[in-house]
């Protein structure tokens, strides 16, 4: 029921964040209306843990709530969902560091850079973090941030890639970002110069894993599944998202235009790979969680598949929009206009790392023919 009603709010801001669509790509941020309009709605919150007033909802209710706002607005999609699957990750820490940012303001947003480009020397209960980070989306709204960095390994070779938590006294934000596509949502450089992360604000993702499940039963099974659906998933959830808010705006243009009689089966062929995508990915997500809510460890094969159709499902969405934007005319060149702009985008939502196919095509296949699959991060 907390799902529905937050996407029913949702559903209802959908027209203002659809009108700020463009003062959102031109000011290269979310408006400060929307990200307070989108607090107030509990978007944020969706999959905080229930102890800090958060809803604890299925990856699947929070993914359907991103669309929902990515079709109006790609740039406040995209960074709706990070910020919601950061609360996810936060939630992976030691208590004290999600006291440190929730007990005195609950609805604090994490920004994150998660490229391990900062450097770390061991220091009394910690490290001191220095460093400059890039494409860091939402970080003019968020009070704290995320980034990455090698821990200190043996003999000087590179250890574990680790994730700090970082308040925002201790960084800076250097104003880059001027992007042809995903302008809106201000994916600034971070610069930290000698900051001290106590040990209790560091997390190491490649030892969370959703194998572990059953060892232990006392965390809640949201918070069991594996880094690699819910992090990824945030980054494809906006681009299909995307493209459904150009399949509507082709939908609604084509009504009025003569008839051509390819355009139905573009239509078609479209809107099938965006539901393709969508279906695959919730079916996994909601298969994990079922094992999580079992007690029970996620078997590899499954999460081989999650990361596979993830994938898949950005390449459907961008072959989806491609398909649209190729039976549209002349008018979808033009800007500012909905086509275009969504059109740019999917395409530099595509982009991330997350949703480089090759790696997590190329670790299934090798489940599939039985070769080890030594990918730590899964």
């Amino acid at each position: 029921m907390t799902h529905r009603k937050t996407l029913d709010k949702v559903r209802d801001l959908v027209p203002g964040i659809r009108q700020r669509a463009e003062q959102a790509e031109r000011q290269r941020s979310v408006p400060e209306q929307t990200i307070r309009e989108l607090t107030e709605a509990g978007v944020f919150r969706m999959l905080q843990p229930r102890r800090f007033g958060g809803d604890e909802s299925s990856p699947v209710e929070f993914f359907e709530v991103v669309r929902a706002i990515a079709a109006a607005c790609p740039s406040t999609g995209w960074v709706a969902s990070v910020f919601g699957t950061h609360a996810w990750q936060l939630a992976l820490f030691q208590p004290e560091a999600q006291r440190d940012v929730w007990s005195a303001d609950p609805d604090a947003v994490i920004a994150t850079s998660y490229v391990p480009s900062g450097e770390l020397r061991p220091v009394d209960g910690g490290f001191e973090l220095s460093g400059r980070w890039g494409f860091s989306s939402g970080c003019d709204h968020a009070g704290w941030v995320m980034v990455g960095a090698l821990a200190p390994g043996v003999d000087g070779a590179p250890g574990d890639h680790l994730t700090l938590l970082v308040p925002r006294g201790d960084f800076r934000i250097d104003d880059v970002w001027h992007a042809v596509g995903l302008a809106g949502t201000g994916s600034h450089d971070l610069v930290i110069d000698k900051a001290f992360v106590p040990a209790h604000r560091i997390h190491d993702a490649e030892r969370h894993n959703g194998a572990l499940a059953g060892a232990q039963a006392e965390t809640p099974a949201l918070y069991r599944l594996p880094f690699t659906s819910i992090l990824p998933g945030g980054v494809a959830a906006p681009v299909i998202g995307a493209v459904q808010g150009a399949y509507g705006a082709f939908v609604e243009r084509m009504r009025d235009r003569a008839f051509d009689p390819s355009i139905p089966v573009q239509l078609a062929r479209a809107g099938s790979e965006i539901d393709a995508a969508i279906l695959q990915m919730d079916h996994n997500l909601s298969t994990e969680l079922r094992y999580a809510e079992a007690g029970e460890d996620i078997p590899l094969d499954v999460r081989l598949r999650a990361r596979r159709d993830q994938v898949r499902a950005t390449e459907r969405a961008v072959e989806a929009i491609e398909l649209l934007f190729r039976i549209s005319g002349g008018r979808a060149a033009r800007t500012p206009d909905v086509l275009e702009r969504h059109w740019r985008d999917a395409h530099a939502g595509s982009l991330h790392l997350a949703n480089a196919a090759e790696r997590a095509l190329a670790n299934f296949g090798r489940g599939e023919l039985g070769i080890a699959v030594e990918d730590r991060i899964l």
